[in-house]
């Protein structure tokens, strides 16, 4: 007499585990949105890449006559290497005074509880509300009045006013979720309040520091328009106000415009590899209280 084959049992998928459809779904969608995310980088770098400036109106036309002459143009017969120059300047002083600044705010706020300290952020918020139209008029005659205008201090003063609140409130969040014991531990072997930040509180802060310092990087790096109200020499102007130079009333040079988009990305993109690490722990860390 034959045995009846018996069917294996079905395996019960574990928690967490996922099947092979939806492994497959899951890395198409992510393969989409790559795809997607990608292709206005690699559409700018392919236009860059044309001689003509009316080649994006016959893409197809830059396949057999590639070049490099804009980049060299560009780096070549222009003031690119100025407006680097006043980029960096302007986005890395920004960036250390408008973290530092942020910092000892978001410190101050969560351990300290001093009258009005909570209507104090909210004054901070409040600041995000005014446009910028409004705001340039203003801090015009401020700045004339302390002979700023066209200045390098001042558009960053300008530009710290902007990132300042907003790392304000992710820094106080973030700083919400350190123990208040290692404050307490400081104070214990001797430190003064600023030293216990300095010291101990700094440190566990990093991945924070990193997002507020990325923000108000970006803040700087990419802004236009108070950049072309306050800087008159065009020996110091930014990349954002230098790409204007490209652009006349009846005449756009896309094809330099799209070189020099390319080459300002560099330094972005070195900027965020070097804090990529600290990026996303400080985004999700600095969310968790308030």
């Amino acid at each position: 007499m034959s045995a009846t084959p018996t069917t294996p049992p079905r395996r019960t998928p574990r928690r967490g585990e996922t099947s092979l459809a939806g492994k497959l779904a899951s890395h198409g969608i992510l393969t989409v949105a790559s795809l997607i995310a990608l292709f206005p980088i690699a559409w700018l770098v392919f236009l860059s890449l044309g001689p003509d400036k009316d080649d994006y109106l016959h893409p197809g036309d830059i396949w057999g006559k590639m070049t490099f002459d804009n980049y060299s143009f560009v780096l070549q017969d222009t003031n690119f290497f100025h407006w680097l120059k006043s980029s960096l300047v302007v986005s890395l002083g920004t960036t250390v005074i408008g973290v530092m600044i942020a910092a000892t705010t978001g410190y101050a706020v969560s351990r300290m509880r001093f009258p009005g300290y909570k209507k104090f952020m909210w004054v901070l918020l409040v600041t995000q509300m005014f446009p910028i139209a409004v705001l340039i008029v203003p801090m015009y005659q401020i700045l004339s009045e302390l002979q700023l205008i066209d200045t390098y201090l001042g558009l960053i003063l300008v530009y710290c006013s902007t990132a300042v609140p907003y790392c304000a409130w992710l820094m106080k969040g973030y700083f919400d979720t350190i123990p208040f014991e290692i404050d307490e531990a400081g104070r214990v072997d001797g430190l003064s309040p600023f030293g216990t930040f300095l010291r101990l509180i700094l440190p566990l802060a990093r991945p924070g520091l990193a997002v507020a310092g990325f923000y108000s990087f970006i803040t700087a790096f990419g802004e236009v328009a108070f950049a072309t109200t306050f800087l008159l020499d065009d020996t110091k102007y930014t990349f954002a106000v230098g790409l204007q130079s490209f652009v006349s009333e009846h005449d756009a040079q896309r094809n330099l415009m799209a070189a020099t988009a390319v080459l300002v990305a560099i330094p972005v993109s070195a900027f965020f590899y070097l804090v990529q690490k600290n990026l996303v722990t400080g985004l999700t860390a600095g969310g968790t209280k308030g």
